[in-house]
């Protein structure tokens, strides 16, 4: 009842921007044990009436897509759950929550997303309910945990910033990003490619499908990598 309750008002704060969208329920391809509330795959790309147009630059509904770089986080974690098992997880910039719910489902103990806009952090909400896993929905960045993840938050090469905070947060971080190849802090390593595809499909070059992972951990920490 209260998913229900959820997807029609974040409906509701979707059509504020685009009219004729719909929150649709589906399965992840490749991540099946995740189902989300996501924007109809069909919704009006343009030609868009001028005042539409100026409601998606000014509010966009990033939290009604499942991106690439979040899916690809999401399958890393659902196949190396030794990584969060028992462990208190953070992700920040938790959109539609796939990290988050991927982190709960493979064992955390605690599962914190962080977002700073409402609707996602409501999305993030209504999808863990629609996965039957409990995650504490914030939009303030916890003093500490074990390990923090971000996935597609670097798009803004002004959110740089946010691989320092990271650090100063965590003992470790896991960063999931298609549109940045290396990070200007050479104490994060990349471990991993993964091939996503956002859903629903934008029709993404090919240069933006393949997620790259990087890991950074505080030296004095014994958990694994």
């Amino acid at each position: 009842m209260l998913a229900g309750m959820s997807m029609t008002e974040l409906e509701q704060a979707l059509q504020q921007t685009l009219p004729d969208a719909r929150i649709e329920t589906v399965s992840l391809p490749g991540c099946e044990a995740i189902r989300l509330g996501l924007i109809n795959a069909d919704y009006q790309t343009g030609p868009l009436d001028p005042e539409v147009m100026r409601a998606v630059i000014r509010e966009p509904a990033y939290w009604a897509f499942c991106w690439g770089s979040g899916l690809a986080l999401a399958r890393h974690l659902l196949e190396r759950p030794e990584q969060v098992r028992g462990r208190r997880i953070v992700d920040l910039g938790s959109g539609s929550g796939v990290a988050a719910i991927a982190a709960a489902l493979a064992g955390a103990d605690q599962v914190i997303a962080c977002d700073t806009d409402p609707h996602a952090r409501l999305a993030t909400e209504m999808n863990a309910k629609l996965n039957d896993v409990r995650i504490s929905v914030q939009d303030v960045l916890p003093d500490h945990c074990e390990l923090l993840l971000m996935a597609d938050v670097l798009y803004d090469r002004s959110n740089l910033p946010l691989l320092a905070l990271a650090q100063s947060h965590a003992r470790e971080v896991l960063v999931a990003d298609s549109r940045v190849t290396d990070l200007p802090d050479p104490s994060y390593r990349e471990i991993a490619r993964i091939d996503a595809l956002t859903i629903p499909n934008l029709g993404e070059f090919d240069e933006f499908r393949t997620a790259h992972l990087f890991h950074w951990r505080d030296e004095g920490s014994r958990s694994g990598s």
